[in-house]
């Protein structure tokens, strides 16, 4: 008797050359990325914030975080939301800026094998696999792993704390 895999869904997007994908069922949507607004005193792969419907989001800069060179904007540049829990059960709203979006796929876990030790620029415990897509190799992204407890902390922004910093952004 043949055991059913059920399918996940993914989005893929690329980071330079790199194909990378998480887990639909983390994205909110996807946006064109227009412009941030500078944060003072924040990680350097945090780009600033947005304004998402009346909410102060921060936008990470995905190759910055995995030690590529910064997201030149294009017109394929855009901004992944995504809901990314931290320890605590807590949910933080990210966006991620990638060079493109490819599109979402279905795989199966029995289509994911376990992530090299070397031979990527990132570490591998960011990563749920592998899986293959079209004959090419997509990094799965674990993203509720992409950032450390003390790095979300750093990039929490708030109307409030921007305030504090002397930042305004119009949240109308």
């Amino acid at each position: 008797m043949d055991t059913v895999t059920e399918a996940r869904q993914y989005l893929s997007f690329n980071l330079g050359e790199e194909v990378f994908a998480v887990d639909i069922a983390k994205v909110r949507e996807v946006l064109e990325f227009t412009s941030v607004t500078k944060v003072p005193q924040t990680p350097d792969f945090m780009r600033g914030v947005i304004n998402l419907r009346g909410g102060v989001v921060p936008v990470v800069d995905m190759k910055l975080k995995f030690g590529m060179s910064e997201t030149k904007k294009s017109i394929n540049t855009c901004v992944i939301i995504t809901e990314v829990e931290m320890e605590g059960g807590e949910t933080a709203v990210l966006g991620a800026l990638a060079d493109s979006v490819q599109e979402v796929f279905d795989l199966h876990d029995s289509e994911i094998e376990p992530a090299p030790k070397i031979g990527t620029q990132l570490n591998t415990e960011f990563l749920k696999g592998m899986g293959k897509k079209d004959d090419e190799f997509v990094l799965l992204l674990d993203i509720d792993k992409v950032f450390s407890e003390d790095e979300l902390g750093r990039i929490d922004v708030t109307e409030e704390t921007l305030t504090d910093e002397g930042v305004t952004i119009d949240l109308d």
